[in-house]
This record gives structure tokens, C-alpha cells and sequence, in this order.
């Protein structure tokens, strides 16, 4: 059975090498190439392929953005090539989605396509249950993307953009925060809890009102008075932990014992 396979990818390089694999397997029918999303959703909307290895991080229009433009019950069986993201490679995980990470193997390559093949053969394209994998791990990933990743803070008389992940924590001071880092201070306008609302709830933990924690920077928990409890970050700073907070110190107990 002929297999007919549309690739896209905006980096020429990458796309070359799955053309290239692709080309040694007799039964692949290569019957496009598209740089960007919206010659994709063109292509898939007039060619109808039984298989798109589509990539995810696209400028203007993402992979995600042309599942959401096809919609995922009439999209044909899709292997995700992504730049590793780990949060991205843990969606398709959970969710049996096929994906390939660059730079690949030849190894992984034919793995990804036997699977790929198999669920064209099964279904003659996308069946309900891979929609509902598809939509699933989709919904993970939109989720993630609502989530801060830079924060803008002014310097002097600049705006600079600190990465998230550099935060170890989130002091409440009026009407501003404190955003400290390593070395430094910086100074964001607005309250602690919309910046809460907008921080990944995995990755940041509220230990008292006038506190968020970056939860990969706790060093240790220790109990104190009344119900307290002792953060300290690996910067030596630390810090009291409301004895209300306590799904922030679960939480922050199940992530330093995983």
C-alpha cells in the first residue's frame, strides 16, 4: 500500500533529512514540501495525505496552529518534529502521540515511521481515539504556552526581559514585586497575584502571601512553629512558610522527592 506523505518543516536542512529517509522506503509517496504553516494547511486541505510529519515551533503560523486551522478529528495520522521541549516530548508521551525530536537518528526515524504506518494502515487515517490523543496532547501544550516564559522589568531607562526560569523568588512589596534573582533585584509593576496566576503552577509554589518560590531553587523544608514551616532556597535566603499554604509544601515535597 502506498503511503502518500506531505512534510513540513520552515528549516530546509531538517526537511531535506526526512525527505532523504523517507526516500528509502518503497512504499512512501512524497507528495509535498511546505516551509510554513500556511502553505501546510493549503496542501493538506487540497492534497488530503494519508501522513504529515509536521514541525511544531514555525514562525506566524505553528505546527499547533494548523491542527487548530484543520481541526484535529480531520487531520491525516501526524508524526511531530519539534526542537526538544521537554513539556512538549512529555505531552506526546502521555498522550501516544507520535513525535521526533531533532536532530534524529536513523534508528528513531524508521521506528517513528513503522508506528506512523501502522496507524495509517489501521485507521486509513486519523481514528477517533488517535483524535482524542491528539486533541489532548494539544491542550497541554496551549496550556503551557498561557504561562509566563519572560518577564519584563525595567532597568534605568530600558525594559529587559528575564527568563522565568532564572527567578528564585517573588517578594510582594505594595504595589509592586520584588523579582530576585541569583545576584540581583528587579522591580515589576503589578500585584503578586496576578503575576501568581500567570506563572506555571508546577514550576512556582505561593508559600505565604508576600512569597512565591521558584520550586526548583528550595534546598530544604523544615518545620517550625505553630504549623510553620522553613524554606531555604540555594541561595541561602530563606524564608517562613504559612502553615495555610499546604498544597504549596506538598507540592514542594512530592517535586524534591521525584
Amino acid at each position: 500500500m502506498s503511503i502518500r506523505v506531505l512534510v513540513v518543516d520552515d528549516e530546509p536542512l531538517a526537511r531535506r533529512a526526512i525527505v532523504r529517509l523517507l526516500a528509502d522506503d518503497p512504499e512512501i509517496e512524497l507528495i509535498g514540501e511546505c516551509g510554513d504553516g500556511v502553505s501546510a494547511v493549503k496542501a493538506i486541505r487540497e492534497q488530503s495525505p494519508d501522513l504529515v510529519f509536521l514541525d511544531i515551533q514555525m514562525p506566524a503560523i505553528t505546527g499547533l496552529d494548523v491542527v487548530a486551522t484543520i481541526g484535529a478529528e480531520r487531520m491525516p495520522a501526524t508524526v511531530f518534529v519539534t526542537a526538544y521541549e521537554q513539556y512538549a516530548v512529555k505531552a506526546f508521551e502521555a498522550n501516544a502521540v507520535d513525535y521526533l525530536v531533532k536532530p534524529f537518528s536513523r534508528d528513531r526515524f524508521a521506528a517513528t515511521l513503522q508506528r506512523a504506518r501502522q496507524r495509517v494502515s489501521a485507521a486509513s487515517g486519523t481514528s477517533a481515539h488517535a483524535t482524542t490523543q491528539i486533541l489532548q496532547a494539544l491542550d497541554t501544550l496551549r496550556q503551557r504556552e498561557a504561562y509566563l516564559q519572560r518577564l519584563p522589568v525595567r532597568v534605568e531607562e530600558h525594559i529587559v526581559l528575564i527568563d522565568v526560569a532564572d527567578i528564585v523568588w517573588i517578594k510582594a512589596a505594595r504595589n509592586t514585586v520584588e523579582i530576585h534573582l541569583a545576584t540581583k533585584v528587579h522591580e515589576h509593576r503589578g500585584t503578586m497575584t496576578a503575576l501568581a496566576e500567570r506563572l506555571d503552577p508546577r514550576h512556582f509554589a505561593r508559600v505565604h502571601r508576600s512569597a512565591i518560590v521558584n520550586i526548583a531553587r528550595v534546598k530544604t523544608i523544615h518545620p517550625w512553629f505553630n504549623g510553620h514551616h522553613v524554606v531555604t532556597l540555594d541561595t541561602g535566603q530563606q524564608l517562613r512558610m504559612s502553615r495555610y499554604q499546604n498544597e504549596a509544601f506538598l507540592k514542594l515535597v512530592s517535586t524534591r522527592a521525584e
